[in-house]
């Protein structure tokens, strides 16, 4: 379902959320990831001025949809409500997103004053974007955000992005000053799920559907999952269905496999990324029990390569391995 009540419609189910990450919620691992029950995905953040400045087209691989993608929320950063408003309409024809996210949580020095966690310096900007934004499409628009620059004040600015016309807010449970340091913040996270009538969406930390379940019960709609979800796309399957069953070797092995032919498929075209180099640091993720993998794993440059690595788990010949430790929700995937 596209259009307005995107985010409201997708909350009637159980599971959690693909975040955003740079490098890694590209369209292969969105797809495995929705067809392992992901209320829905976000995509790697794209500037608004790019997409406004001429140089990107409709083949942009940052916002282009895998065949039959649905569900893919496009997320965009930026800081000028003009090119905000242009890149969301730019963004609803090329890309066909179910909604538009706008990015303020992104602490990456790179890209400071051109918005991310920048916007938490300054609120009213943020939600002067949002009504931009909101007056370029009929889609759901929802914001992104850490607790604030350099100390919390997530209530405050989660209340003006409601007030602003936001119909989800989705909230980091760190700074932009912690970076990915110390531990995420699930009370500040829950004090916003109490201060707002949308939807609030929390992240941070979530490694295991136990722990996903935990932060659940803090009063969010539902959680987001990055780095606990890379080489783990069966986090989404337990929390979609309650079940969580730790795949056997063979099929985290296959998964692996079929994410490298994915990743050919996809950027099949002239953007230099045939190799799988994008995955070296992706693949040893989906076997963590098995370190010998690992150093094989990150030298792969097609999926031949891949399926030559993993052939003793694959069932394809070769010396059997032995898992060096047992593998299950307990290891850490982050």
């Amino acid at each position: 379902m596209n259009g307005p009540g995107f985010y409201q419609s997708r909350l009637q189910r159980p599971g959690a959320v693909l975040a955003p990450m740079a490098g890694y919620s590209d369209a292969p691992m969105r797809q495995l990831a929705a067809e392992q029950g992901a209320l829905w995905t976000v995509s790697e953040m794209i500037s608004a001025r790019g997409l406004m400045g001429g140089g990107d087209t409709e083949k942009l691989n940052l916002g282009r949809p895998y065949p039959g993608e649905q569900g893919r929320v496009v997320q965009l950063f930026g800081a000028e409500p003009e090119v905000l408003a242009g890149a969301v309409a730019r963004a609803e024809a090329w890309f066909a997103p179910a909604a538009i996210d706008l990015n303020m949580g992104c602490p990456v020095p790179k890209i400071r004053g051109k918005g991310g966690a920048c916007l938490l310096q300054t609120p009213e900007t943020a939600y002067d974007l949002v009504r931009a934004m909101r007056s370029a499409t009929a889609l759901d628009v929802s914001a992104k955000i850490r607790l604030g620059w350099d100390h919390d004040r997530s209530v405050e600015v989660a209340q003006g992005l409601e007030a602003a016309g936001a119909a989800l807010v989705t909230v980091h449970g760190r700074t932009s000053a912690q970076r990915y340091t110390g531990e995420a913040d699930w009370d500040a996270i829950a004090r916003v799920a109490a201060a707002v009538k949308v939807p609030v969406v929390g992240s941070g930390d979530i490694t295991t559907p136990g722990r996903a379940r935990e932060c659940q019960r803090t009063g969010v709609a539902a959680v987001m999952i990055g780095r606990g979800a890379v080489g783990n796309p069966w986090i989404f399957r337990a929390l979609a269905s309650g079940q969580d069953a730790w795949p056997d070797a063979r099929e985290r092995a296959r998964t692996a496999l079929r994410h490298a032919e994915l990743q050919e498929q996809f950027y099949d075209d002239d953007t230099g990324r045939l190799t799988l180099r994008p995955l070296r640091k992706v693949l040893p993720q989906y076997l963590p029990d098995f370190p010998e993998l690992r150093g094989p794993l990150t030298q792969v440059l097609t999926a031949g390569d891949v399926r030559q690595v993993l052939a003793p788990l694959l069932g394809d010949g070769g010396a059997e391995l032995t898992p060096a430790r047992p593998a299950g929700y307990a290891v850490s995937h982050s």
